[in-house]
């Protein structure tokens, strides 16, 4: 059973474009987001578990995003995988702390495809 895992980011008036993101490439806080699709290693395989990750600032001609700029999708093979993601994986837990330094919110949804 998949799990998806979206990510929503409001950032605080004090971070910084370097802190968050250049016109060249992503910045610190989307660099590090990204990277736990490799630093996120599992217990017991010893290997990364992040089934897919995708990310970025948002572009929707909408306007519904307010305040949130960034948004992240990660999708794990299991509910036990994503638990171990959010709970207990050392890389996402230093992410978390970081992130508190630069975050003014966070919204977080997770579904299994198919099921409402």
């Amino acid at each position: 059973m998949t799990i998806v895992h979206i990510v929503l980011f409001e950032w605080k008036s004090s971070a910084t474009a370097a802190q968050i993101e250049d016109a060249s490439s992503y910045g610190l806080a989307c660099n590090r987001m990204l990277a736990l699709s490799e630093k996120c290693i599992h217990p017991t395989s010893q290997k990364p578990y992040i089934k897919s990750f995708s990310g970025g600032k948002n572009n929707s001609p909408e306007g519904q995003a307010d305040p949130y700029t960034h948004g992240f999708v990660v999708e794990f093979e299991s509910a036990e995988d994503r638990d171990y993601y959010v709970y207990r994986d050392p890389a996402h837990q230093d992410f978390i702390r970081f992130a508190g330094e630069v975050a003014n919110g966070v919204k977080v949804v997770d579904y299994e495809p198919g099921k409402v």
